[in-house]
């Protein structure tokens, strides 16, 4: 099964607690996690708003459960575009995970510490203004882009000098 571990992760909570919910979705081969790759994960080399944006990451999902593909889909809500097709629905969201962002460097401890003109890698326009707001020396990768494996290993090739990740997926 390939997929994102924080997808996975996600996909089998959501599991466990329909289980626990229900009798019958407990049984053996009720419940089977489907993975399902999306643009939003296949392309990588430029920035989402470049390609479409956020709903990359949830149309091709989107389409499998309009056409009767799978019975529920399981979305990280940052993934969610404001607009969701027609015949979909959001009945109800798991308790939010911590809200804060994780500073992760091989070679600082804050982006205080960092020197003038490092990179940081992100994809995110909020963490982008928020750094370069209080931090203008600093310079921005902002299509640092991937699931938390690949962004940690690119930071660990030394594309970038540091980023910042959500806490509740490292």
């Amino acid at each position: 099964m390939f997929g994102s571990p924080l997808a996975l992760a996600q996909a089998h909570e959501t599991r466990d607690k329909l289980m626990a919910s229900n009798a019958e979705l407990a049984e053996d081969g009720a419940i089977q996690i489907v993975t399902i790759k999306t643009t939003g994960d296949k392309i990588l080399s430029q920035p989402l708003a470049d390609i479409g944006g956020k709903g990359l990451f949830t149309k091709e999902i989107d389409e499998a459960l309009i056409n009767g593909d799978i019975d529920i889909a399981v979305h990280s809500m940052k993934d969610v575009p404001t607009y969701i097709p027609e015949m979909t629905i959001l009945p109800c969201n798991l308790p939010r995970e911590d809200v804060r962002d994780a500073f992760i460097s091989m070679s600082a401890a804050s982006l205080a510490d960092l020197p003038a003109g490092s990179i940081i890698g992100t994809a995110s326009l909020r963490r982008k203004s928020q750094i370069l707001h209080r931090y203008p020396s600093l310079s921005v990768e902002e299509n640092f882009r991937g699931n938390v494996q690949t962004r940690l290993r690119k930071l660990n090739e030394g594309v970038v000098k540091a980023t910042l990740l959500a806490l509740a997926g490292t």
